[in-house]
Order: structure tokens, then C-alpha cells, then sequence
């Protein structure tokens, strides 16, 4: 994703920061999926958890996307194809690296980023419903707001309807340089929906927050949903932004990796506070409420005083609070 050809060493420096961040947002992937199947087990020892698990299939989504989102990452960088994929594949044609960058485009840009981030929107919203959606209706929300976005990106990169009307370079996926390596490019005509939907998106994101603050009391539930809508909002614009400036420099100059790195930076930001406040640390508190809550049956409960019986009846009304509003 980083083309600094003009300095080796910066080259390299660039790829293996670039390596390293993608390698980490797949361990903490790992985490969260960790995290989600051992509330999954969990839950169906302990019926309290339930209520906390719900969602389970939505948050699956989103972490796979993100992971899924990494892995393409990696695939786009030059250092990583020579280093990790020539020792155990045959070494890819020109053409095929110039098609695998039309793909990448094609999925990040189209797919697996805007099925993260509407995955992530989903969630927000699920946290403030009286009833927990349905994980076959969350599926397929999803879905059927990805498919126009990779649809209209598909035809841009692989069957250009615009034909000859558009110079070369505002649409190419990649470059060759002499020595047969490929460097993959983002299209501007694809800069441009990503940045269509990036607007509708925060538009929508903007909206979504507001209605969760004005119902969330928890001071802690607040500044999640604050750190959340600040990175996203900060981030996603800034990604579609430098976007639309990849076009201004060619991907052998320094400039440009430092700009396909803000592109990168961005994605990557969201996708790490959308995991982190919205998968682990909502599961975390729930295991941690649900430990406290198991130590009391519904047989242990049926014999206490009616006025301990009060006083555990309020106690757990407000978990259960806590419990709809972590559930995003």
C-alpha cells in the first residue's frame, strides 16, 4: 500500500509500520472473536447471559469484515506479496497482479469497509432498541446496503461504462514500473462513490449518536459513545479525503505513500474503536456482570425475605439497564 521507491530505506520502513498495524488489527480480530464464542459458551451455562448475547451473529460480522478487511490490506503491499507469498506460490504474471489490484480495490472500497462500518452503525443502533433485532434482519441490512456500493465499484474498475470519456489516470487500479513490480493505485472515479458514501454515512452516524446520548445516564456509556463518534466522524472523512489527493501525485513519489498511509490510518481507526467499544469491552462488562449475578439462583431467591427479594429485583433492573445499552 506504500509506494516509496525513491528511498529504500523509508520504503521499507513505511511497509513494515504498515505490516505491523494491519498484523496487529488481526490479532485484536482474533481477541474479539475469542471474545464473542466464549460469551457464546458461556451464556448457555448461565441464563443470565443471554440477554447479553443476543447480538452475537452481528458482532461475528463486523470482526470478520474487519479481519477480511486486513488480509486484502496486506495483499496490496508489494513487500508483503515478495516476501510472504513468492516463497510458497509461483510468482504472479504481471497481469495478474495488475487484476488483483482491481480486486482489492473492488472489496475494500467496496465491500468489506462499508459492510464493517454499516455492521458498526447496526450495533449503535441495536443498543437503544426495546427489542433486540432479529440476526437474520441485521444480515441482511448489511448486505443489501453493501451490494449497490460493490456493484457500482465493479463496473468501474472491470467494465468502465464511461469508456473513453475519462483520462487513463483517474481510473487506473495500478503501475508497473521496471523491474515487473506492481503497485496498486486508488481510481478517483472510486475515491469519489467512496466519498459519497462516506458523507451519507457520517450524515447517518451523526444522527444515530445524538439519539443513543440522549437516552444513555451512564457516564461511562457516555464517553464510549463520544470516543466512538469522534474517531469515526474524524476519521472516515479524512480517509475519503486523501483518497481524492492519491490522484495528485504518482505512486513512485514519497508523497504518496504518506497519503496511502493516512487512507489506511483511517479505516484502521474505526475499525479498532468499533471493536474495542463495541465487541470486547461490552462483553467484557457483561461477563463481569454476569459472574456477580450468578452466584444467586432462581431457587435461592424463591426462599430469601421479600425484602431481599426487593432489594436484588432493583439491583438487577439496573444491570438489565446496563445490559440493553452495552448490547451495541
Amino acid at each position: 500500500m506504500l509506494f516509496m521507491t525513491a528511498s529504500p530505506v523509508l520504503n521499507s520502513a513505511f511497509d513494515i509500520t504498515t505490516v505491523t498495524f494491519i498484523s496487529s488489527l488481526i490479532i485484536l480480530s482474533v481477541l474479539s472473536l475469542c471474545f464473542i464464542f466464549h460469551l457464546r459458551f458461556k451464556s448457555k451455562s448461565v441464563p443470565y447471559l443471554q440477554n447479553f448475547n443476543s447480538l452475537w451473529t452481528v458482532r461475528f460480522l463486523l470482526v470478520l469484515f474487519i479481519f477480511l478487511w486486513s488480509v486484502v490490506e496486506l495483499l496490496r503491499l508489494p513487500f508483503f506479496r515478495r516476501r510472504f507469498l513468492s516463497p510458497y506460490i509461483p510468482s504472479l504474471e504481471v497481469y495478474q497482479q495488475a487484476n488483483l489490484c482491481k480486486l482489492s480495490v473492488v472489496l475494500t472500497l467496496g465491500f468489506f469497509e462499508p459492510a464493517f462500518l454499516v455492521t458498526l452503525l447496526f450495533l449503535l443502533n441495536a443498543s437503544i432498541r426495546k427489542k433486540t433485532p432479529n440476526d437474520a434482519w441485521a444480515i441482511t441490512f448489511v448486505f443489501f446496503t453493501c451490494v449497490p456500493q460493490v456493484v457500482l465499484h465493479g463496473l468501474l474498475v472491470f467494465y468502465n461504462p464511461l469508456g473513453n470519456q475519462v483520462p487513463a489516470f483517474l481510473r487506473q487500479t495500478s503501475v508497473v514500473l521496471e523491474n515487473n513490480t506492481v503497485l496498486c493505485t486508488y481510481p478517483f472515479l472510486n475515491s469519489v462513490v467512496f466519498a459519497a458514501f462516506s458523507a451519507a454515512y457520517c450524515a447517518w452516524f451523526l444522527f444515530s449518536c445524538w439519539r443513543v446520548l440522549s437516552l444513555v445516564i451512564n457516564k461511562g456509556l457516555r464517553i464510549r459513545i463520544y470516543g466512538l463518534g469522534s474517531v469515526v466522524l474524524v476519521a472516515l472523512p479524512l480517509q475519503a479525503s486523501a483518497l481524492a489527493f492519491t490522484v495528485l501525485w504518482n505512486p513512485e513519489d514519497g508523497i504518496y505513500g504518506v497519503v496511502s498511509l493516512v487512507v489506511f490510518l483511517g479505516a484502521f481507526c474505526c475499525a479498532v474503536t468499533g471493536e474495542g467499544i463495541l465487541v470486547i469491552k461490552p462483553i467484557s462488562d457483561a461477563l463481569e456482570a454476569g459472574g456477580h449475578s450468578c452466584r444467586w439462583t432462581t431457587r435461592r431467591q424463591e426462599t430469601l425475605p421479600p425484602e431481599r427479594k426487593m432489594e436484588e429485583q432493583d439491583r438487577d433492573s439496573v444491570v438489565d439497564l446496563e445490559g440493553v445499552l452495552l448490547r451495541g
